[in-house]
């Protein structure tokens, strides 16, 4: 098969078209003949040598795909060969084929096509388990989402705002300010030339929001706090401005908060596949009906992978980035 490989640490260029045999799917998995596969920030970290798979996961960047099943080992129940689905990998995806666990794979949504498809798993995941499970965001709650023009933003903006809640988000251009607003933004915050902090207080009569999700860290720590409502929550899934804050215990005491944070890619196949079940319990009926959508900015073929890295490490794009595979 063909795939994507790494020749050593170090920006796009390192991104090479490769071959090697195809895997072989264990008693637990399937093999999917990969159509599409997404583009994630955490890809562009492993190539940079920042970001090694878990033990045991493919070496091959990709997170997400969408595919045909092609094989099914031994002990895979619901899938036969021949479904189409999408599926939420440890790696492999940036490849004409790939396996993955049967329970974290999902059946494609009626009326999508597999490049859409494949934009759901890495975001949808990462949002649902966050937002939603840590951030126990409620209906009418209100939160504040950082990065609103990325994959992430725009998949959290559309399920926050489904699910009833007040979205606040944060952009740093103006021309994704209106993509923003018709996936339901409420607010959409110029964070070049607006203070998100003020901006929150003001809009919420000095209340503060009751859920952040941040992806930036560093300096955005002690904003996000000023920014919480009392018994807001802070969900951090990311530190692109740094791994370092200072905290103000007093601060989380008297507001009574609650400061977490996650990663997706090293949890257990058992946890994956707990999320897999309740996002299409929760989450596949409204994509089902068309209630939510990726935003699909731009596509490359699988062997232009460099310049969909580029344009990922540009934050020119706002919405998924896919690679066609077949």
């Amino acid at each position: 098969m063909r795939f994507i490989g790494i020749t050593k640490p170090g920006g796009p260029e390192v991104l090479h078209l490769q071959e090697r045999p195809r895997p072989e799917p264990s008693e637990d998995e399937v093999l999917i003949e990969v159509h599409a596969a997404g583009i994630n920030r955490p890809d562009c970290a492993q190539r940079q040598g920042t970001y090694p798979p878990p033990p045991g996961a493919s070496d091959i960047l990709g997170l997400e795909v969408a595919g045909v099943i092609v094989a099914c080992g031994k002990n895979v129940q619901r899938w036969k060969k021949g479904d189409t689905v999408c599926a939420l990998l440890s790696g492999g995806g940036y490849a004409e084929y790939v396996c993955a666990p049967q329970g974290q794979c999902l059946p494609i949504p009626h009326g999508f096509d597999m490049l859409h498809a494949a934009a759901l798993p890495e975001t949808y995941f990462t949002v649902w388990t966050n937002l939603f499970e840590s951030g126990r965001l409620q209906k009418g709650e209100s939160t504040l989402i950082h990065g609103g023009s990325g994959g992430i933003g725009t998949t959290a903006i559309q399920m926050a705002h489904a699910f009833g809640a007040k979205v606040f988000t944060t952009v740093g251009k103006k021309e994704s300010v209106q993509p923003c607003q018709d996936l339901g933004a409420d607010r959409v915050i110029l964070y070049k030339e607006e203070d998100f902090v003020s901006v929150v207080k003001n809009e919420t009569e000095g209340r503060g929001v009751d859920v952040i999700l941040d992806m930036v860290g560093g300096d955005y720590f002690v904003r996000n706090l000023e920014a919480l409502a009392p018994l807001g929550r802070l969900v951090q899934i990311a530190t692109i401005r740094g791994t370092h804050a200072e905290l103000d215990l007093r601060k989380m005491m008297f507001k009574r908060l609650t400061l977490t944070g996650s990663t997706l890619r090293s949890r257990s196949v058992e946890e994956k596949s707990r999320l897999a079940r309740e996002l299409e319990k929760h989450v596949w009926p409204l994509l089902n009906k068309g209630e939510l959508k990726p935003v699909i900015y731009k596509t490359f073929p699988l062997e232009k992978a460099r310049e969909a890295h580029e344009l990922m490490e540009s934050s020119a794009h706002t919405g998924k980035i896919v690679l066609t595979v077949k």
